[in-house]
């Protein structure tokens, strides 16, 4: 992976920009309809001096556009979703773009710990499972943004609060997610934080169904993909962890060197029957921050993604230990996305990076729990290319 621009590679310099004062506004602002409830949704659209365009809707902070161009210089919108609000708020919406919490991912039997007292929450997924939060999950909330122009990204702050009790989650959750687009690069930075005043887990994440050919064109079995991770976390049949972190060498898992996302989805291998495919967390190699060679901080490498015909390419860097990459085994083509395309069957993926699922349940996993006075904060970065 190529290292990041300079003024990105530092988290210090990151968390300045989002933190620093407006000035002039860049960012356009329209009305995008309303909710069943009568809130009104806007959108929030970002465009940087390449010509990448962004868009963040304050309804779940979701990201509803990333128009990327390919290696003839064509733009195309590289995010899954739908036309208009009324798509994300249906029940029937799979998360797209959104940000999901209060905790991304599943925790088992929609029960865990904290100090010695149980806790029950939503169990939403075939009333086993917790998945994303619950019924009512931070992709199902109307978010206060603010914008910032400064003069080398832009930059929307996105503010909400989950309430102590909300989907049986202990806690104020008070929450921040801020998208940066830099002017003179192709990248969004996505900077999640938070604060609370009782114990609680917190795993905050990005959902964006990604097809680098253009949304609705197709599966994405053809592009190539590699993931900086030895193991991934193995699964029984409702997708919980099972504690074991198992070797990707020698399994259809290993995806250490380039390979084509559909070259090995149908062996025979039991984790993929049980996931219907690749929807599983791997353990990314070195996910501690690491000191580069000019003593700035660099986030450590995840993933990189390849569309063949477009040469359209994207690349991940997180502070995370883990990401979850699902292939959109549960597409099935009932969903008509933006333009009237349908979205059949692994017509998106995502890299959805996280602490591991289920860690309130498992105690050799990497903790999730944020304490009163603590605070969480998370940086993943998607830098979008062609291929060379």
């Amino acid at each position: 992976m190529s290292r990041l621009p300079a003024f990105m590679s530092s988290l210090a310099l990151i968390a300045a920009l989002a933190a620093s004062g407006i000035a002039s506004a860049a960012v356009e602002v329209s009305d995008w309809g309303k909710l069943p409830s009568g809130e009104e949704v806007k959108l929030y659209t970002m465009t940087n001096d390449n010509g990448m365009v962004v868009k963040i809707s304050n309804y779940g902070a979701l990201i509803t556009s990333i128009m990327v161009p390919d290696k003839e210089g064509k733009m195309a919108d590289v995010a899954l979703g739908f036309d208009s609000v009324e798509g994300y708020a249906s029940d029937a919406c799979p998360y797209f773009g959104a940000v999901v919490g209060r905790y991304g991912n599943r925790i088992a039997n929609g029960q865990f710990k904290i100090d010695g007292k149980t806790y029950d929450i939503t169990k939403n997924e075939n009333g086993i499972t917790c998945l994303h939060g619950g019924k009512v999950g931070f992709n199902k909330k109307i978010w206060s943004i603010e914008q910032k122009d400064h003069e080398k990204a832009m930059i929307l702050k996105c503010r909400m609060q989950s309430k102590d009790g909300e989907e049986g989650f202990p806690g104020n959750l008070d929450v921040t997610v801020t998208y940066l687009l830099p002017k003179a690069d192709n990248t969004l930075i996505v900077l999640y934080g938070a604060k609370t005043d009782k114990a609680t887990p917190v795993n905050l994440t990005q959902h964006c169904y990604f097809n680098l050919e253009g949304a609705g064109e197709g599966d994405i079995l053809g592009h190539v993909l590699s993931l900086n991770a030895d193991k991934f976390t193995v699964v029984n049949e409702t997708l919980i962890p099972t504690g074991e972190l198992r070797d990707v060498e020698g399994t259809p898992f290993d995806f250490r060197e380039p390979v084509a996302i559909g070259e090995r989805i149908e062996q025979d291998y039991d984790q993929l029957k049980i996931g219907g495919g690749y929807d599983h967390n791997w353990v990314l190699n070195q996910p501690e921050i690491v000191e580069d060679e000019d003593g700035k901080k660099q986030m450590t490498p995840c993933a990189t993604v390849l569309a063949p015909k477009s040469g359209r390419t994207m690349e991940v860097y997180t502070t995370e230990p883990g990401v979850q990459f699902y292939c959109g085994n549960f597409l099935d083509g009932s969903l008509t996305g933006k333009g009237g395309k349908a979205y059949g069957k692994r017509s998106g993926f995502c890299l959805e990076t996280q602490h591991y699922p289920d860690s309130p349940n498992q105690k050799d996993f990497p903790s999730t729990i944020l304490r009163p006075g603590e605070e969480y904060r998370t940086v993943t970065v998607f830098r979008f290319g062609v291929e060379k």
